[in-house]
């Protein structure tokens, strides 16, 4: 009988083992990638800094004696509007308990263009106007605030807060525009019949501000009397 032959097999079995290149190769491309990733995030980060601190101290150039005269007419207008005929002459004798008519001002801030640090801006200034009036009754300070709240909405005033807090506790009205740059406060404190008010106008460079100068605002404004119709 002719021999029969059996086929051999010529498959090698596979061990499962790779080539050590290829998997330094993959490690390498993933510690690149876990690298990359934080490195995107911060520079995106200092992009998004920069990017919101742009132009932070780009301010006009005003005057302390033409700001102090704006400042001045929002304190005058919100008296106006809330009824009050009497008349206010310049300065303070007791702050919290008599009369107030004050101009004030103090330093800008900048965060940097990396929005990373505080420091001051040379030259720049922000001025306020602070009033005050004694034997104020509920009377005129509810009726006066409520009327100066809708005008103040009406007028394109942003109100962040705004409370009646009854016979015991103050009543407060708090408004801002043009990014929170400018600001009135209004306070009135029922237990003393004390009324306050105050307005805070935008930064701005003064023109006449040498390298050197401590007060770039001049402090020495003087507001003039403030009454009805003024």
């Amino acid at each position: 009988m002719p021999e029969q032959t059996v086929p051999t097999s010529t498959t090698t079995a596979s061990t499962g083992s790779s080539s050590p290149s290829t998997g330094l190769t993959a490690l390498g491309c993933g510690c690149a990638a876990l690298i990359g990733i934080p490195l995107v995030a911060v520079l995106v980060l200092i992009g998004t800094l920069a990017w919101d601190n742009r132009g932070s101290s780009d301010f006009p150039r005003v005057a302390p004696e033409d700001m102090a005269s704006r400042v001045f007419k929002r304190s005058q207008e919100a008296y106006d509007v809330m009824g009050f005929k009497r008349t206010v002459e310049p300065g303070v004798e007791d702050i919290g308990v008599s009369t107030e008519n004050t101009l004030s001002s103090d330093l800008c801030w900048t965060s940097g263009s990396l929005g990373l640090e505080d420091k001051t801006v040379d030259g720049a200034y922000e001025m306020s106007h602070d009033w005050a009036l004694d034997h104020v009754p509920a009377s005129q300070a509810v009726s006066g605030l409520r009327r100066l709240d809708q005008h103040l909405k009406d007028d394109g005033w942003e109100v962040t807060a705004y409370r009646e807090g009854g016979q015991a506790k103050s009543w407060n009205l708090y408004v801002q525009r043009d990014n929170e740059d400018e600001r009135m406060s209004f306070t009135w404190y029922p237990d003393r019949e004390y009324f306050t008010g105050g307005a805070t106008m935008p930064c701005a460079y003064d023109p006449g501000w040498e390298t050197g100068d401590t007060d770039p605002s001049d402090d020495r404004q003087t507001p003039p009397v403030l009454g009805p119709g003024q």
